[in-house]
């Protein structure tokens, strides 16, 4: 049994592909995978602990069976293709006032807009720029679930959500969150809602350069490690 297996950001540096295929005779479980890509590649131990990881676009566990066809990805936790023009991944600048003329209609009574910015420092050092890395295809549904689950719990009419990846300037924008409703309280609140909803599941890292090194920045892991 062959299983590929999706690496990003620090991982995928430390193996040297973006994607392997572990070698297996039984069904076997995430473990079992993780275990066979140890051996194969040594400069991963101590690295099971800090591992986020996904089964066919699923957030899964340790224990998660494993059979030949499934896609099976091991990242670390989120930093906190174009699809449906509202929910989209990008690698060009975000066009704000274009994704705010698209969803604001004569209904509206607020417009909400939360426009994440590459800042100039991170942690007492000067940031030069940053970059972006994301497992797209998972990226995209669970930004879509934060939608529906926004849209289960406020009042509001429509939601935008457009990240972007690659090469990010001082300044640039690297989230944007557009959230319309009828009343202002609620374009708040779901727009708070998405964003810390976003940089704790969505699987996009980001890495920041300085004068002096780089380092990617990452968050929890859901659940706890290995």
């Amino acid at each position: 049994m062959n299983i590929e297996v999706l690496l990003f950001a620090r991982l995928r540096e430390l193996v040297g592909h973006d994607r392997v295929v572990v070698q297996r005779q039984e069904l076997l479980t995430v473990r079992d995978v993780w275990d066979s890509l140890r051996a194969q590649y040594p400069q991963v131990e101590g690295f099971g602990k800090s591992l986020v990881i996904s089964v066919n676009q699923e957030f899964a566990g340790w224990d998660t069976a494993v059979r030949e066809g499934d896609e099976l990805a091991f990242f670390p936790p989120v930093s906190g293709g174009e699809d449906d023009s509202r929910i989209r991944i990008v690698r060009s600048p975000i066009q704000i006032e274009q994704l705010v003329n698209q969803l604001q209609q004569p209904e509206d009574g607020a417009v909400v807009v939360f426009d994440g910015i590459v800042r100039n420092h991170s942690q007492g050092r000067k940031t030069l720029y940053l970059e972006y890395e994301g497992y797209e295809p998972m990226a995209l549904k669970k930004m879509r679930e934060i939608e529906e689950s926004a849209r289960n719990r406020w009042p509001i009419n429509r939601i935008g959500i457009v990240h972007r990846l690659g090469r990010l300037e001082i300044g640039e924008a690297s989230v944007v969150i557009v959230v319309t409703s009828a009343h202002r309280r609620a374009a708040f609140e779901a727009c708070q809602h998405v964003i810390d909803t976003l940089k704790k599941t969505v699987p996009i890292w980001k890495k920041e350069f300085f004068a002096d090194g780089e380092v990617w920045v990452e968050g929890e892991v859901p659940g706890g490690g290995l």
